[in-house]
């Protein structure tokens, strides 16, 4: 395994890749007038991350427009019949104010900003009550063929414009208000017109437009809530990422500490003098302080000694007495073990050594037990041995979880992990550890 540093293979680039990065990193004068204009229209790309009330907002918009153009070709008879009651160009002027924002308010909900089509559903949900306003003035006797004006039938596309562009206390006013405009205007123009037809009108009116505006309102208040929590639960999310964080820099500090200041410190009271290995002991440590200070190392990954000394703390925290060494292979400083790696292989070795403490026990005389981490670039190998009573694995029942849980199946389910137990009755046991990386 080589220890020092190659210099990456050339690659070959397709003929043409290089004239197309080199246009994505210097924009000429048309891709800046793009932005601009992309800019001024309100234009937005795909955006996976787009919050849910926006999505919603799109696809209200989308179905509003379909909508009032549907509208627009079923009222086309009716319309032409009412129009030789009232001007032509009146009739022309009402139709574009009551529909001709419909494909608008479309084209916007495909791909511009929310502030776009709120801006366009507004102004759709005035023009209607415009053209509303203005019907006492256009026609020049009464409709005496028809129960209602045609604009009275599409008042729910100027409450639905209204729903998109306005908060719910200015959609309600706009319902109110534009259901009394159209009363008013459909008694004006219809005759025999009483006041119970009128307050009948505006009741029809508002009462069915409300469950409209209802369904929207609620499905936007949906929206928005479902953006309320997905940040709560990002922000809950960052709390417990920066709290596991802050655990693992606390756990290699002590691990640091324990292993490295503390030692240097013993050796440093007991020597008393000045020493060469003292000295590269001192030097070493400071040096390992000062890369735990810049942070150098990626914060959900352990390397060669962090890894270490996580092991050596989880083995310590059973028991004290046991021996454990560490070996290291040229290049350990590429090891990049996962902390959750890290913490299932100390918790397999954890339990081995648990079960030796219970089980590997001989009258009479004391048992050895011993760990020895082997870390090279491409992963870490754990041995855990004792030379105790040992055990025949193929008489072990399968109702005992410690090793076919704990130590086999544990590493078994963690990817690149493999573990190995080899005893015999009177020869002591070896459990072996295995973790690889995967590129």
């Amino acid at each position: 395994m080589a220890t020092g540093s190659r210099a990456a293979p050339a690659r070959m680039i397709p003929a043409g890749t290089l004239d197309t990065a080199s246009a994505a990193l210097d924009p000429g004068p048309d891709s800046t007038s793009a932005s601009r204009w992309r800019r001024v229209l309100g234009v937005v790309g795909n955006n996976a991350d787009e919050p849910a009330s926006d999505r919603i907002l799109r696809r209200l918009g989308s179905t509003f427009a379909i909508a009032g153009m549907i509208a627009a070709v079923v009222e086309l008879p009716e319309i032409a019949d009412q129009s030789r009651f009232a001007p032509l160009g009146w009739t022309v002027l009402a139709f574009a104010l009551a529909f001709g924002w419909s494909p608008v308010l479309a084209i916007a909900s495909v791909g511009m900003s929310r502030r776009v089509i709120q801006a366009v559903a507004g102004t759709a949900a005035i023009s209607y009550l415009v053209a509303m306003a203005l019907i006492p003035f256009a026609y020049r006797q009464p409709v005496t063929d028809a129960t209602s004006v045609w604009l009275y039938r599409v008042f729910a596309l100027g409450v639905l414009a209204a729903a998109l562009a306005w908060r719910r206390p200015i959609a309600v006013c706009y319902l109110v208000f534009g259901g009394a405009v159209a009363a008013v205007a459909n008694m004006d123009v219809v005759p025999h017109g009483t006041n119970w037809s009128l307050l009948s009108d505006f009741a029809r009116s508002v009462g069915l437009c409300a469950l409209f505006l209802w369904c929207a309102v609620y499905a936007r208040a949906a929206a928005a809530r479902v953006d309320r929590e997905s940040a709560i639960a990002s922000s809950r999310a960052a709390a417990v990422a920066g709290a596991a964080a802050r655990d693992r820099e606390r756990a290699r500090f002590a691990a640091l500490i324990h292993d490295a200041v503390l030692s240097t410190l013993l050796d440093a009271s007991r020597t008393g003098t000045d020493s060469p290995v003292l000295r590269k002991q001192a030097e070493r440590t400071l040096a390992q302080l000062d890369e735990l200070r810049g942070g150098g190392t990626e914060p959900d990954r352990l390397n060669a000694q962090a890894a270490v000394g996580f092991l050596r703390a989880a083995v310590h925290e059973v028991n004290q007495g046991i021996v454990f060494g560490a070996r290291r292979w040229s290049g350990v400083d590429d090891l990049r073990l996962p902390v959750d790696a890290a913490g299932t292989i100390a918790a397999a070795l954890a339990e081995a050594v648990r079960n030796s403490l219970r089980h590997a026990t001989v009258p009479g005389r004391a048992v050895q037990r011993a760990v020895t981490v082997t870390v090279s670039a491409g992963g870490i190998r754990v041995v855990f041995r004792d030379d105790g009573a040992g055990f025949d694995p193929a008489k072990v029942p399968v109702d005992r979880l410690g090793i076919s849980v704990s130590i086999l199946g544990r590493m078994r389910r963690l990817p690149g992990g493999a573990a190995f137990v080899e005893s015999q009755p009177g020869e002591g046991t070896s459990v072996t550890l295995v973790w690889g990386s995967d590129g």
